[in-house]
């Protein structure tokens, strides 16, 4: 994050970093300041968009071309980085017969988007020796997040800009500790350390290592196994720190998958939307109650030191999964705790060979760090890629799975805001829920007189798949045609009315984009 302050050009799409990662935001705003360059490009006005020198205001899931656009100008004005390109990269003849049919004016039809903004934009971020890309859920969270972020690393490749410090790409993590998760194997098809589950060296390597016979076939994510459990093929689930009840994309969909389960166990630290329906709650414990590592977005290992005592019956994660594994018949045990189960995360994942607690106890480490003696990695591809050329992926623009039509005729698009977290499961528990008790869709101006509303009415929001209710706030910072909802508030259960139509390579689902309808209510309406 700190190398932000070193960059020239930040190109900013798909994250609203004031709102969803103030510790970004703030070295986005502090670059600015420095004299940093700032390119914004977001449907809605957020508050970077105030600070940036070009916005860049796409219509919503029109990305790609938005970045096919770039750069076919910056290849147009030559300004990429031919060294790099034929040092490094390879694949480079496809791709520009691809891009080469994105030029301004048809990007303009597509996106919206000025073709003289475009081309500003472009030059701007091609001129630059040091150019960095910031993109979160904005960019994922559709059918193409796959082909989205290829499009962002073609970007990257082209001018240059990865292996060094104060340039890159900066994909930022949705919840803390998301990185680790999947560092240690939180994937599906996955052991820690990114090694697959498909090859027989990694399935061999870890047989030996925890002393189990494993299986050849990758498992299931979210999405799948929600609609495995919604088909009976699923007769148990165990879900730890997670309220898919609120948070998943279809969420009646999701109430009735989990209710079909014979058995649902769920470990949380509250109880929340998902823990009602189970038929066990494993009390875990908060990160002030526990000792052990979190990763952040910028792969930082951070020692997290117990600081108050655990509350009622609650356990540390790690103690009830033991627990659990013994009940079953495994021989774990962890005699010194946290300490020797990262010493056994250092020997089967090389990334974290030289991590250990005592490493630690002053400082964070980037991974990788094969050795007690790295100092770990503040940059990646310095010297070579991990497949070793960099590849350049023809990607072509495409829609949405559903877009807005007579029925459903505006698009919703779904996010967070400053003073809630996630479901609200701990923020709706604290002080912050004062700052915004309840959900506020946004709604510009002109829809508002269209359905002859006003600021702090209250509408019936309808999709194909559900409906909420909620308290308006009439705002330009949203375009016309467009509502944007958060999905923080029980009371107004957003992804009720969100698609799961699914990416075909990550399965994240769209949570982006849908179509909705939306009615003026009394507010006696309004369930609670």
């Amino acid at each position: 994050m700190n190398e932000l302050l070193n960059t020239e050009v930040i190109f900013l799409i798909g994250a609203n970093t004031t709102e969803a990662h103030p510790v970004t935001g703030y070295r986005i705003k502090q670059a600015v300041r420095n004299g940093r360059k700032l390119i914004v490009a977001d449907p809605r006005k957020i508050e970077l968009a105030k600070y940036a020198d070009i916005w860049l205001r796409q219509r919503p899931g029109t990305d790609i071309a938005l970045i096919n656009g770039l750069a076919h100008v910056i290849l147009r004005d030559d300004l990429w980085d031919r060294k790099f390109v034929a040092d490094r990269s390879e694949g480079f003849d496809e791709w520009r017969e691809i891009v080469e049919q994105y030029n301004p004016k048809r990007v303009e039809q597509i996106t919206g988007v000025k073709a003289e903004l475009l081309e500003e934009a472009a030059r701007m971020f091609g001129q630059a020796e040091r150019a960095s890309i910031v993109y979160a859920m904005g960019i994922t969270q559709h059918i193409s997040g796959t082909q989205n972020v290829l499009s962002l690393a073609n970007l990257a490749i082209l001018t240059g800009n990865v292996g060094k410090e104060g340039a890159g790409v900066y994909p930022l993590r949705g919840q803390n500790n998301v990185q680790g998760a999947c560092d240690m194997g939180g994937l599906p098809n996955y052991y820690p350390g990114y090694q697959l589950v498909e090859s027989e060296e990694s399935r061999e390597k870890f047989a030996k290592f925890w002393g189990v016979e494993l299986p050849e076939k990758v498992g299931l994510t979210v999405t799948d196994m929600m609609d495995a459990a919604y088909a009976g093929e699923i007769k148990a689930m165990y879900i730890m720190g997670e309220n898919p009840v609120l948070s998943d994309p279809d969420a009646n969909h999701v109430i009735e998958a989990l209710k079909n389960l014979d058995f649902l166990v769920v470990q949380d630290i509250f109880m929340t939307e998902t823990a009602e329906l189970a038929e066990v709650v494993l009390p875990g414990a908060s990160f002030a109650e526990k000792t052990g590592t979190f990763t952040n977005t910028e792969r930082r290992i951070q020692r997290v030191r117990q600081a108050i005592s655990l509350r009622g019956n609650s356990k540390p994660d790690s103690e009830i999964i033991v627990a659990l594994a013994n009940k079953m018949g495994h021989a774990w045990s962890y005699p010194r705790g946290p300490v020797e189960i990262m010493e056994e995360i250092a020997r089967c994942t090389p990334s974290y060979a030289g991590i250990s607690f005592d490493r630690l106890e002053t400082r964070g480490i980037q991974w990788p760090c094969p050795s007690p003696d790295h100092p770990g990695t503040p940059f990646l591809h310095k010297d070579t890629f991990t497949r070793g050329k960099g590849k350049f992926h023809a990607v072509h623009y495409m829609p949405a799975a559903e877009e807005p039509d007579e029925e459903y005729p505006l698009l919703l698009t779904t996010g967070r805001n400053l003073y809630q977290f996630h479901t609200g499961s701990m923020s709706r528990r604290s002080k912050l829920e004062r700052m915004r008790p309840e959900e506020l869709m946004m709604i510009h101006p002109n829809t508002a007189r269209e359905y002859k509303l006003k600021d702090k009415d209250y509408v019936q929001v309808e999709s194909r798949r559900g409906e909420v209710q909620t308290k308006i706030q009439v705002t330009d910072h949203i375009p016309p045609g467009m509502v944007f909802l958060t999905f923080h508030y029980k009371e107004t259960p957003t992804n009720r009315l969100t698609i799961n139509a699914t990416d075909p390579v990550s399965n994240i689902p769209e949570l982006k984009i849908c179509g909705v309808r939306i009615k003026k209510i009394k507010p006696s309406l309004i369930s609670k």
